[in-house]
């Protein structure tokens, strides 16, 4: 009998239903989909990751807006760049062809408006000669009148020009002058000359002496491209009572940036007439910024000196307390009765009191000396000179630092037990005795408040009395001579004693009296100001010169202190 061996067909096909290659084949054409998506979204991150990695590597985050070619970065050099994070906010307020904000600034950018009277030009135009660099800066002195001479232009001088009339604005101020309205309007009046590349109107006095390379210092600070209105104080705490302690004194100076000195005389006309009552330009000015909404931007370089006491400044000698009051003008603010007021003071107090700036200046604060002001009424710097030739003097060091010109510096000499202040290319101090930094940056009071009250609480900073203990006097020493000294890169400056009578001491310690000169060794530091704020150290070196002291002075090292030992 024959065997059947094919299998029942039914049977054949349910065994092939249930074979591994069938489920394999099945199952591939239900997950093609899914595994295709997966394919899909893989590529897409691998993709997304890989070109973003990309943009990261060849970007320039810090200076550069995104897909920003080489080409044009390169137009500008590297070194003078600025963040355009600036440039962003500087698109609210186009400036033209004036907006250059990659370039650092410089005299280029600056132009000083000089508030002058014609009936003192003749003396005053000597202060701006010192200062002022023709070649570099750019400047309009206006008058109020014609002087003689006047088509003949001064090179060393800026352009005269005659300030428009303003007979059509009303003034009420019974102790002041209308003088004040002119001043007031020489911002808007240089701007109207159409100057170009101007980032900065920086506003003085004839008699205000600018230490140009520190105010240059200064605006460097701040974005042009914004609303800047940057000056300082009175140096009386009752005159910003007064007038305003959210005012620039305009003496002094103060910078105003080029947008808002245009938003300024879009205004400042219908500004000035709803003020006929302010007493001087300064608070017109003010007025008009408050106006604006643009608060004073402090900058305690600035020295007004006015303080309307710098007047007050007594010098023994009735006759020069009258060619004081002859310098003042009624036409520049001041009143006859200031007048008065100057030479009684002068008068009742010239045998109990010596005044001048010396008590500010040495201890002047750890900012740069931007500029010094009212020049006709203080006693010269230096002694034994003029005022012209104290300022031309005090060139000298400017030249060799002008950011370390009158910066103090305060150390010991342990071994004799004197504290010695230094106010760097002006003069130094050396006192019997050991004193705390916190009392020797306080400027001494060799001066008197504008109202002749030896009041401590007349001035808007501290000060420190001129001690009655006769051992406590200082030895004063200005400067003598300066220079640099290329094989050692550093400065060399000498002072000598100023002799003035010392009263016996009876201390039992070294003498002061026997030293002559004092030799300083600086080494310029034009960063000074890039830096955090902080005073200068010195130390007290040996010196093989008898009669001489030795200090050297310079930024502090890791871990150095003025010290107080005990």
């Amino acid at each position: 009998m024959k065997v059947n061996t094919q299998k029942d067909p039914e049977k054949i096909i349910w065994d092939h239903m249930r074979s591994p290659s069938s489920n394999l084949i099945s199952g591939s054409q239900t997950r093609t989909l899914p595994k295709l998506m997966v394919w899909l979204i893989l590529f897409v991150s691998v993709t997304y990751v890989v070109y973003t990695l990309k943009l990261v590597s060849t970007s320039r985050a810090c200076n550069n807006e995104p897909f920003t070619t080489n080409r044009h970065l390169s137009s500008t050099p590297s070194n003078n760049s600025l963040p355009l994070v600036r440039n962003h906010t500087s698109l609210a307020i186009p400036r033209g062809e004036n907006q250059e904000p990659r370039l650092e600034t410089g005299f280029q950018h600056i132009v000083f408006g000089i508030a002058a009277s014609a009936k003192l030009w003749e003396q005053r135009q000597n202060y701006i000669k010192i200062w002022y660099k023709p070649q570099e800066m750019r400047g309009i002195v206006w008058l109020d009148d014609k002087v003689k001479n006047q088509e003949r232009e001064d090179s060393n001088l800026p352009p005269i020009k005659i300030s428009s009339d303003t007979s059509r604005f009303s003034y009420t101020n019974k102790q002041g002058h209308r003088s004040a309205i002119r001043i007031s309007r020489i911002v808007s009046e240089t701007l109207r000359l159409g100057l170009k590349n101007v980032r900065w109107f920086v506003m003085g006095d004839d008699d205000t002496f600018f230490i140009a390379e520190n105010l240059v210092r200064i605006l460097r600070k701040y974005d042009h491209n914004q609303y800047y209105y940057i000056g300082s104080l009175s140096e009386s705490h009752l005159q910003n009572i007064f007038f305003s302690y959210g005012m620039a004194y305009g003496g002094g100076g103060f910078a105003i940036s080029y947008p808002l000195a245009k938003a300024l005389v879009k205004m400042q006309d219908r500004c000035i007439q709803r003020y006929p009552g302010l007493y001087g330009s300064d608070d017109r000015m003010q007025a008009c910024m408050a106006e604006l909404g643009v608060p004073l931007t402090k900058e305690v370089g600035f020295h007004q000196i006015t303080m309307h006491f710098e007047e007050v400044h007594i010098i023994v000698d009735r006759r020069f307390c009258y060619c004081n009051v002859e310098g003042l003008d009624k036409e520049s603010g001041e009143t006859y009765l200031e007048i008065v007021l100057i030479l009684a003071v002068c008068v009742a107090s010239q045998y109990d009191v010596y005044g001048n700036l010396f008590g500010l200046l040495a201890s002047h604060p750890v900012t740069p000396l931007v500029s010094l002001h009212h020049l006709d009424v203080v006693e010269p710097i230096f002694p034994n000179a003029t005022r012209v030739q104290a300022l031309q003097w005090l060139k000298v060091p400017m030249k060799l630092d002008s950011a370390g010109l009158m910066q103090q510096s305060i150390c010991y000499d342990k071994s004799k037990r004197w504290t010695v202040s230094v106010s760097w290319g002006f003069a130094v101090q050396i006192f019997r005795g050991v004193f705390s930094p916190r009392e020797i940056e306080m400027p001494s009071r060799t001066f008197l408040n504008w109202y002749r009250k030896a009041d401590y609480t007349a001035y808007a900073f501290n000060t420190r009395p001129v001690s009655r203990n006769p051992c406590q006097k200082p030895f004063v020493f200005y400067l003598s001579k300066a220079k640099f000294d290329s094989s050692l890169n550093t400065t060399v400056s000498e002072y000598t004693r100023h002799h003035v009578p010392h009263p016996a001491c009876r201390w039992k310690m070294p003498d002061p009296d026997k030293i002559e000169t004092i030799v300083v060794h600086k080494k310029p530091d034009p960063h000074l100001w890039d830096r955090s704020p902080r005073r200068n150290c010195c130390r007290v070196m040996s010196s093989k010169k008898k009669g001489s002291v030795m200090v050297n002075v310079g930024v502090c090292r890791d871990g150095e202190i003025s010290e107080v030992q005990v």
